[in-house]
């Protein structure tokens, strides 16, 4: 699998990152060890993880992998903090406290003595940035993280926490920015895309299938076993099974049959050779739903269906 640089650093990683979002609960022990090995053997060296993900059982299922599956030297580990808990909801809590607290907590469920990417996981009004960034310093500093990031920044948020880096002495740049983007999500080209380019950040696309949308499950109904179908995810994924996402999903299939392709491939190929974008992060619940994108490796759009798609696929313009 080839690598990229993620933004102006020296980390390389494979083209394709491997999610575990669903690694602890819906993705049990024996599900998530074969879609590992897998994706080592297809030459994958990227992992993306979260301390909130399963809270916690990601980090812990990930970590009893790390020096089974593959050598700790040749696996790229990111996860993220700063998504905290008032009673039974989540908020954002970017504080020196709540940070360096998830970050230790990962560290030990991961068992590891540092990661190689740390990421803000989303925005807080309630911290001052400059103390975000202080933190994301010190992990470095400390031994703790050897590259930093951000995660579900907008446009000016991105500008602003990587033109601080950037501007004062001492301070660790920013490699990477992680945003929701495919077909079906392509606001960020807006803003957040143009800021991470100018400024030097990776782009880490997370579901770039359109949270399952485009991989045609959903053309004819509701699986019985999909996320749209149950109750924890259908808020999530019900957006995209609008008008327009049938009209995207139809181009996909079309595109894909014309190709002797599936429509998952079409999709991620699309995404993962977007101008700026280093590596999207594909999640699967079993091991068989991750090796189609595993094959994408030596697939290429041709130029036309390129054009047909982002045609079909466009942001309808803001008044």
């Amino acid at each position: 699998m080839q690598q990229r640089s993620v933004g102006r650093t020296g980390l390389f990683v494979s083209r394709l990152g491997l999610g575990t979002m669903t690694w602890g609960r819906e993705t049990d022990e024996h599900e998530a060890r074969d879609q590992f090995r897998r994706y080592v053997e297809a030459g994958g060296n990227f992992v993306d993880t979260a301390a909130s993900y399963g809270d916690g059982l990601s980090e812990e299922l990930l970590g009893s992998l790390i020096g089974d599956v593959v050598r700790r030297e040749d696996v790229v580990i990111a996860t993220k903090g700063g998504v905290g808990r008032r009673g039974h909801q989540r908020v954002p809590s970017a504080s020196r406290g709540t940070l360096l607290d998830d970050l230790d907590a990962s560290l030990r469920r991961l068992k590891v003595d540092h990661v190689d990417l740390w990421q803000v996981h989303v925005w807080s009004d309630e911290t001052p940035i400059e103390e975000t960034l202080a933190t994301l310093d010190f992990a470095v500093q400390t031994g703790r993280a050897r590259y930093v990031g951000i995660s579900n920044y907008s446009g000016w948020q991105t500008a602003q926490a990587a033109t601080w880096q950037r501007a004062v002495p001492g301070r660790v740049q920013l490699a990477s920015t992680q945003v929701e983007y495919s077909l079906l999500q392509r606001s960020v080209e807006d803003e957040v895309i143009p800021a991470a380019r100018a400024t030097g950040l990776g782009v880490l696309p997370w579901s770039p299938l359109g949270r399952g949308v485009l991989t045609g499950k959903y053309r004819t109904g509701l699986p019985s076993d999909s996320r749209a179908a149950s109750d924890t995810y259908a808020a999530f994924v019900h957006p995209y099974l609008d008008e327009r996402g049938r009209g995207i999903v139809e181009a996909v299939t079309k595109a894909a049959e014309g190709l002797g392709w599936s429509p998952l491939q079409v999709a991620l190929v699309w995404v993962r050779d977007r101008l700026g974008v280093t590596a999207p992060i594909v999640g699967a619940r079993t091991a068989s739903q991750i090796s189609p994108a595993l094959a994408c490796e030596d697939l290429a759009l041709p130029p036309e269906l390129i054009a047909a798609l982002d045609d079909v696929s466009a942001e309808v313009p803001r008044l």
